[in-house]
C-alpha cells in the first residue's frame, strides 16, 4: 500500500484545512488508517485513527471537537477535517496505515506517506 497525503497550507488561526490520504493498492480498504503530527523538535505524535469500515474513530484529546477524520472506502481515501486551527497544530502531518489492527501509537504501523504540512499563523 502506497499512501499520498495532501491539503497541508498555510491558514489564520480559527481556520480549518481538509487533508487527505489518498492509498493505492488492491487491498487498501484493509487497513486503519491513522494521521500523525510532527512539529519540529518534537516526536511524532497519534492525532486521529478510522477502523477500515469507517464506524469507529479515534482522537487524540487535543483535537477532540474541532477536528474529524472520515474514509471513502469506493476512493481508497482517508479525510481529516481540521476547524478551529491553532498556531500550535502547526507541524507536518503524516497518514499511516496498519494491517486490520487498531492504530495506537507509531508502534505497529505498517505504511507511513510523505507528511504534508500545516502551517497557522497567529
Amino acid at each position: 500500500v502506497q499512501l499520498q497525503a495532501s491539503g497541508g497550507g498555510l491558514v489564520q488561526a480559527g481556520g480549518s484545512l481538509r487533508l487527505s490520504c489518498a492509498a493505492s493498492g488492491p487491498t487498501a480498504s484493509r487497513y486503519v488508517v491513522g494521521w500523525f503530527r510532527q512539529a519540529p523538535g518534537k516526536e511524532r505524535e497519534f492525532v486521529a485513527s478510522i477502523t477500515t469500515s469507517g464506524n469507529s474513530t479515534r482522537y487524540a484529546d487535543f483535537v477532540k471537537g474541532r477536528f474529524t477524520i472520515s474514509r471513502d472506502n469506493a476512493k481508497s481515501t482517508v479525510y481529516l477535517q481540521m476547524n478551529s486551527l491553532k498556531p500550535e497544530d502547526a507541524a507536518v502531518y503524516y497518514c499511516a496505515a496498519r494491517l486490520l489492527r487498531a492504530i495506537v501509537g507509531v508502534k505497529g504501523i505498517d505504511y507511513w506517506g510523505r507528511g504534508t504540512q500545516v502551517t497557522v499563523s497567529s
